[in-house]
């Protein structure tokens, strides 16, 4: 009797699952994916396998493909092709993972020309290969876009210059650490998400004890939300100039405490010298390089030179640089092209010319590169972000109205470092 009962009871929880399973898809992924989708995809993963690689031709013959006959080479296809060893898929947040074994004379990127094929083939929303040591390859697949509606968890314990600011496509939390990667590039066109993603920042950033700086040359448009919390706002080029030649002198004080204390950097100092780290948003970038006049020349000569100045010295002395902007090309001038090889984080939203994308991804990823050509309009939010592992993907930003904007800077304006304009110093 205990065999029928426990047939039935099977039969009820698949008929159960069967029913809610439309509405754990619509209202809980996580929980669909996990009883549901995981274990339907192992299945189909596990049965489609072989047929999968001998069709896109991952799989490989025993024997070589040509057999000498006398002196007539014959040429055929092999009856039984060896697909490549794979691991048994294991379940990962948003997903599953299996590590396969490259056959000899294959490389990752054999496998890569096929993962639209397998993401079809195992219905999931995409499929990433990336390579896990010599001769395996890791094959990452996503149930669904994380990218869709991104949400991050709340934080309530914040980690110093650590920002976490939206989800990556696969499924991971999107964290800007200025620790790791100091200074950063944003580039996006109008619209396409770049102010969403300078305002999480900012909003991650303003419960912790850091002096904030902005450059906003929309005349202060954007960044002026987060006015309470700014020790200082550049709504124009000439305070711009000003702004950064003082926090130079900062830099330079930095750099003479740290001397005489003995220490590398500014968090090596005893914590009664040890001042606060520095965060300076820069928006609309291209404005500040612009000229018409001799006189502009030298005001932008100048800005160029303190900004690269600050980008080469900051990471030690804890002054950090997040340079936006919807056009940042080479026709801006040099400073701009070494600016951005100071410049190790990069994001790049849905741009109007190439050049722009090519300066922010060009040198450090083709595949990146190609990626982020291919955003749309619809995709507001979507960037390509290259960060402290040096590895591309794509990522979105949580969304921040104008009023949490304006709520969290009078929340936390009490932080704010109080910045002597006249002096250039702050406490």
């Amino acid at each position: 009797m205990g065999v029928p009962i426990l047939w039935v009871v099977l039969l009820v929880v698949v008929a159960a699952l069967a029913i809610v399973a439309p509405s754990l898809r619509s209202n809980r992924p996580d929980v669909w994916w996990c009883l549901i989708g995981y274990p339907l995809s192992v299945v189909r993963i596990l049965a489609t396998w072989r047929r999968l690689t001998t069709t896109v031709g991952l799989a490989v013959p025993r024997r070589p493909a040509r057999l000498l006959v006398g002196s007539v080479v014959l040429k055929g296809d092999p009856l039984r092709p060896i697909p490549p060893w794979r691991s048994l898929p294991r379940l990962r947040q948003g997903g599953l993972e299996a590590i396969a074994r490259l056959h000899p004379g294959q490389v990752p990127d054999d496998f890569a020309r096929f993962s639209e094929a397998i993401a079809h083939a195992w219905r999931v929303f995409a499929v990433r290969i990336v390579p896990d040591g010599r001769g395996y390859v890791r094959l990452v697949a996503l149930a669904w876009d994380p990218l869709t509606a991104p949400k991050v968890p709340r934080v309530t314990r914040y980690e110093p210059l650590r920002a976490v600011v939206g989800r990556r496509e696969d499924g991971a939390v999107w964290v800007i650490d200025l620790h790791l990667v100091p200074h950063w590039l944003v580039v996006g066109a109008t619209r396409s998400g770049k102010s969403t993603l300078i305002a999480a920042l900012v909003k991650q950033l303003a419960p912790q004890r850091v002096a904030l700086f902005g450059i906003d040359l929309k005349g202060g448009l954007e960044l002026s939300l987060f006015e309470p919390r700014l020790s200082a706002l550049a709504p124009d080029r000439p305070s711009a100039a000003r702004l950064l030649a003082r926090l130079v002198a900062e830099a330079e004080t930095r750099m003479m405490l740290c001397r005489k204390a003995g220490v590398r950097s500014n968090r090596d100092l005893p914590k009664q010298l040890r001042r606060p780290p520095i965060v300076i948003i820069v928006d609309e970038v291209a404005e500040l390089y612009l000229m018409a006049t001799r006189e502009e020349k030298n005001e932008v000569g100048e800005i160029s030179t303190n900004l690269l100045r600050i980008a080469q010295l900051g990471a030690a002395l804890d002054l950090h640089l997040v340079i936006a902007g919807q056009r940042v090309g080479s026709d801006l001038g040099p400073g701009v092209t070494a600016l951005r090889a100071q410049l190790a984080g990069r994001v790049c939203h849905r741009v109007n010319d190439s050049g722009t994308a090519e300066m922010a991804l060009g040198d450090l990823s083709k595949e990146a590169l190609i990626a982020a050509q291919q955003i749309t309009q619809t995709e507001r939010g979507v960037a390509v972000t290259i960060g402290e592992d040096g590895l591309w993907a794509r990522a979105r930003s949580i969304h921040v109205t104008p009023e949490e904007a304006r709520r969290v800077a009078k929340k936390y304006a009490h932080l704010t470092p109080v910045w002597h304009e006249e002096e250039g110093t702050y406490l």
